[in-house]
């Protein structure tokens, strides 16, 4: 199981369409090397993009529909999925590796009562100077906060994902050999209801749902792929250290001294602790160092 990170995609279509050919690379170095890949990914800017906009489109004259956040979401899945299974499968084809890739829409229950909705963490959208993020709170009530040193972002609830709808297909996929991409913003966060499913304003962390789809279709490997080749302790600090691996004392130490940044590394090494507890392995790494972590040349590794 795959979580890409946002580094992996770009911040418009046309720059997305360039960067995922890159990103297509090392992940079929995995397919190429034997594994059976499931694909997961972020997309806070781009849901936060398609979101303004729509919210622009609705407000100022465009004379469109407002859009509802969970199908701005579904939105995401789609001209993501569109764009990374478009390049991966050409980037198999070129390697002379028949392998089909599918994107699968892919909703996932949350519980209306978690905490999170009446805290919101989850960074969406563009990064704004502390003057512009303050006028548009005043303009549109949203929550803004600074994020990890490179500007404001708007926040979002970020609940638990509990269930994903669609496992059982993901499942025939996977049996079948497909190379799925799945869970794309961490899936569609959706409240079960006495008339049926109904979509929630939210983002549910893409590396949560990715852990929770790991454990759910029984994994050997979680890998969630990211900015840098290692987990740091005292980020940006003169006295950073890079770490090799993590036991799950020590990740919980970590945690408790404040080490890892909400809604950045802290999910990330969370979701790999979840996994792990679970009997899986779990890696954190770059995307271009992917198949070196596997190899244990790079990446943090967390174990028991």
């Amino acid at each position: 199981m795959v979580a890409l990170g946002g580094n992996a995609l770009g911040k418009t279509p046309e720059e997305q369409l360039a960067l995922v050919r890159q990103t297509a690379r090392p992940i079929a170095d995995l397919v190429e090397k034997g594994y059976q890949v499931v694909i997961g990914h972020g997309n806070g800017p781009q849901v936060g993009m398609i979101n303004v906009a729509m919210e622009f489109s609705a407000n100022r004259g465009g004379g469109t529909a407002a859009m509802p956040f969970p199908e701005c979401g579904a939105m995401t899945q789609g001209y993501i999925g569109y764009h990374l299974q478009q390049a991966l499968r050409q980037e198999l084809r070129s390697r002379g590796i028949c392998r089909e890739v599918v994107t699968l829409v892919t909703q996932v229950v949350v519980d209306e009562a978690d905490p999170a909705f009446s805290h919101p963490t989850k960074p969406v959208g563009s990064f704004y100077m502390k003057e512009e993020a303050e006028s548009i709170a005043r303009e549109k009530g949203f929550t803004f906060v600074e994020d990890a040193g490179r500007g404001y972002r708007r926040v979002v609830p970020s609940p638990a994902p509990k269930k994903i709808v669609e496992l059982a297909v993901v499942e025939r996929l996977v049996e079948a050999g497909v190379v799925v991409i799945t869970v794309g913003g961490g899936g569609i966060p959706v409240a079960e209801t006495p008339e049926g499913l109904k979509g929630v304003a939210a983002v549910i962390d893409k590396d949560r749902a990715s852990a929770l789809l790991a454990r759910e279709l029984k994994a050997d490997r979680l890998i969630i792929l990211t900015a840098i080749d290692k987990v740091c302790v005292n980020f940006g600090r003169p006295d950073q250290r890079a770490l090799d691996s993590m036991t799950l004392a020590e990740c919980e130490r970590y945690i408790e001294e404040g080490q890892f940044a909400p809604g950045s590394m802290l999910p990330k090494v969370e979701s790999c602790m979840d996994f792990v507890r679970g009997g899986g392995s779990a890696l954190i790494t770059s995307l271009e160092k992917a198949a070196q972590a596997l190899e244990g040349r790079t990446g943090t590794a967390i174990v028991p």
